[in-house]
């Protein structure tokens, strides 16, 4: 009988999850809705059903399913398997994730922060691959992080480490963040970050641009609008591009002094920008990094997309168990 690993990545819109073979590779995968109803209860119930069924379907034995990895949103007690809330979920503050996960499946978990995980899945099966120190940014509504040293996640003193969106990028004056700080990376380096710089130039910008014409036409711009005006040559666009690049190169290059990375990896929607972004970000990393972290640090596009968080997790239940 073969062995059967689950990895499970828990989101506020849905519950992604796929069974692996012990070397990694996917066996299957799908998803099933978040079930947010009475501070998401039910949801333990629904992930031991989901996998039941599907193990049954495969005509797999349950027996065969002999450990779990979880990801979910927050701030992660690996040792202690408390998630420290999930307001998007409805979950409290020291909330025993682990043992909920565990009771339902009947099987050993492990769980561990979703953008840590993600960052875990690209070193394993996506583009860190080969590689044992490497930063993973993910560039989306915010900004996330996971920064792996020897093979492993680093989770620092309460499991906060890795949190790059919320380097101090912007010291006097910078956007409030949600975290209740200001000037916060992600609040110029996110999709929200850029759109938002983006309507403040255009604001009181004079000359032409193809992102004003949007902005009064649709009553609004996406982050992709912008990428694809400075991609045609938007001199705002542009400069638009070029902050966000400037405050992430800046960010990374400090936290590549620290950890001397052999590769950074760029992922989220905003990476779908693609090798024009990575360009934009190495040149300003090369002109703020100290010279021997330039020389040894690679930029490289992430390459498993909404998988890293199931990879990550399938990675969790392989090593950690």
């Amino acid at each position: 009988m073969r062995e059967i690993l689950a990895g499970i990545d828990i989101g506020g819109t849905s519950i992604k999850l796929a069974f692996f073979s012990e070397e990694g590779d996917i066996v299957t995968k799908w998803e099933i809705p978040t079930n947010k109803a009475d501070g998401g209860k039910g949801i333990f119930e629904d992930v031991k059903k989901a996998v039941s069924e599907k193990l049954e379907k495969l005509q797999i034995p349950y027996e065969a399913l002999k450990a779990a990895g979880v990801g979910a949103p927050g701030p992660v007690d690996t040792e202690k398997g408390i998630l420290d809330g999930a307001v998007n979920i409805g979950w409290k503050d020291n909330f025993p994730l682990r043992d909920l996960m565990q009771s339902a499946l009947e099987v050993p978990v492990v769980i561990e922060n979703d953008a840590n995980a993600a960052a875990l899945g690209e070193m394993w099966k996506g583009a860190g691959a080969g590689a044992k120190d490497l930063i993973c940014v993910t560039l989306g509504t915010g900004v996330g992080g996971g920064v792996i040293v020897k093979g492993d996640i680093i989770h620092g003193a309460n499991g906060a480490a890795g949190e790059i969106g919320h380097i101090t990028s912007v010291p006097r004056d910078g956007y409030m963040c949600n975290c209740g700080k200001e000037g916060c990376l992600e609040t110029v380096a996110s999709a929200t970050g850029i759109v938002r710089s983006a309507k403040d130039k255009l604001a009181i910008y004079e000359g032409d641009s193809i992102l004003k014409k949007q902005l009064q036409e649709n009553g609004d711009i996406s982050a992709k609008d912008i990428f694809d005006a400075a991609k045609a040559g938007d001199v705002l666009a542009n400069e638009t591009v070029a902050l966000l690049a400037d405050h992430l190169g800046l960010a990374l290059a400090n936290i590549g002094s620290v950890f001397n990375p052999e590769r950074i990896v760029i992922g989220g929607g905003v990476s779908k920008a693609g090798d024009f972004l990575i360009n934009e970000i190495k040149q300003a990393f090369n002109r703020y990094a100290f010279k021997p972290v330039m020389e040894s640090t690679e930029f490289v596009l992430a390459q498993l997309g909404n998988d890293a968080g199931i990879v990550g997790a399938g990675w969790l239940a392989a090593n950690k168990i």
